[in-house]
C-alpha cells in the first residue's frame, strides 16, 4: 500500500470574530510553532493564517498575514518542551530580527536560522508572509559543525549558495509534504547540504577541521554519482588542498573513499526503497550512484547492508 499522505494543518484567524483575532493567532503560534508572543500595532484589522505540514523529520511551514513584531521571552523559554531550529525565508518585503546579540536586517529572499533555545525577535514591518521550516537540533548537528554561529546572521538569498538555499527553501511548501516529487530523505538531505554550504562560504579557519568535513560531506553528496569521483577533484571544488580534504577527515577516523562509498550505499538504499524505481536492475541502481561495475555494487551493498541490493527489494515487498 502506498503511504498515507500526512495531514495538512491549517489556522485562520477567519475562524475568529474581529475582536479575538489576536488572541486566536497567539494561540496558534504556540500550538504550530513555539510558545511565543505576538503583538500588532493595528490588532482591530489584523488577519494571518499558518499551514503545516511533515516532511520527514522536519515540518513545513507557511505563514501569510499582517504586520507583526513577534517575541521568544525568557518566560516562553521556561514554558516550552521542544527544541528545534527554525529556517526562515520571506520573499516579498523586507524584515529584521535579533538573536545572540546579533542584528539582522533581511532582505526579499534572504534567509534566517534561529535557535529556539534562545531568546528572538523577529520584527515584519509590512507583511509576515514567510516560509518557516523546523529543523529537529539533532538534525542540524548533522549539518552545521557550529550551528550557534550562524543563527541570528543573515544569509544572503540572491548570491552563492544562499540563492540556492533560498530557491530551494521556497519551494517547500507544506501542500508539497502531501504528494512530495522525490522521496523525503532526498528532498531533506537536498535542503541540508545547500544550509550547510550557505553557511560555509567564509573560508573556515586553519584549526575549524569540523566545519572543513560538513564542506567536504555536502560536496560528497552532490557529486557521489559521478563514476570516478576522486579527493583531488572535491578538493579543487572546494578551493583548499587535497591534503586538507584528508586531513579533515582523518581527523574523524574516516577516509575519502569510506566517505565515498557509504554515500553511494545510501543513496542507492532510497531508490530501491522507493517502488517507482521498482523497474530499475540492481545494476542500473548502481550505475545512477556512480558504481558501474555490477558485481562490485552487489558485493559493497552487501557489505555495507547486510543484504544484497535484490534481496533487499524483496524484503519491502517489491520485484
Amino acid at each position: 500500500m502506498p503511504p498515507t499522505a500526512p495531514p495538512l494543518r491549517r489556522w485562520s484567524t477567519d475562524a475568529a470574530p474581529a475582536g479575538e483575532r489576536m488572541d486566536y493567532w497567539i494561540d496558534a503560534v504556540c500550538e504550530g510553532f513555539l510558545e511565543m508572543d505576538v503583538t500588532s500595532a493595528a490588532p482591530e484589522r489584523f488577519a494571518a493564517e499558518l499551514v503545516s505540514a511533515p516532511l520527514g523529520a522536519l515540518q513545513l511551514n507557511r505563514v501569510r498575514g499582517s504586520a507583526q513584531d513577534v517575541y521568544r521571552t525568557g518566560r516562553a523559554l521556561a514554558r516550552s518542551r521542544q527544541d528545534c531550529y527554525y529556517l526562515l525565508c520571506k520573499t516579498d518585503t523586507p524584515w529584521s530580527a535579533a538573536q545572540h546579540g546579533r542584528e539582522a536586517r533581511l532582505r526579499p529572499g534572504d534567509l534566517l536560522l534561529v535557535d529556539s533555545r534562545h531568546r528572538y525577535q523577529f520584527h515584519f514591518d509590512q507583511t509576515c508572509n514567510t516560509v518557516s521550516i523546523e529543523l529537529p537540533t539533532a538534525w542540524v548537528a548533522q549539518w552545521l559543525a557550529d550551528p550557534a554561529q550562524a543563527c541570528g546572521r543573515r544569509l544572503d538569498g540572491q548570491d552563492g549558495f544562499g540563492a540556492a538555499l533560498s530557491a530551494f527553501a521556497r519551494v517547500l511548501q507544506p501542500e508539497l509534504a502531501l504528494a512530495p516529487p522525490a522521496p523525503a530523505m532526498l528532498l531533506t538531505d537536498q535542503l541540508g547540504a545547500l544550509l550547510a554550504l550557505a553557511c560555509g562560504d567564509d573560508p573556515p579557519r586553519a584549526d575549524d577541521a569540523a566545519a572543513l568535513r560538513v564542506r567536504i560531506t555536502a560536496a560528497v553528496r552532490e557529486r557521489h554519482a559521478e563514476p570516478g569521483l576522486t579527493a583531488a577533484t572535491v578538493a579543487a571544488q572546494l578551493g583548499i588542498g587535497e591534503r586538507s580534504l584528508h586531513r579533515a577527515l582523518a581527523g574523524q577516523g574516516a577516509t575519502f573513499a569510506q566517505q565515498l562509498m557509504a554515500c553511494r550505499i545510501d543513496a542507492a538504499r532510497r531508490l530501491l526503497a522507493d517502488s517507482r524505481f521498482d523497474r530499475l536492475t540492481a545494476a542500473e541502481i548502481g550505475r545512477r550512484v556512480g558504481l558501474l561495475d555490477a558485481s562490485h555494487f552487489v558485493r559493497v551493498y552487501r557489505q555495507g547492508t547486510g543484504l544484497t541490493p535484490g534481496a533487499w527489494r524483496r524484503a519491502r515487498g517489491g520485484r
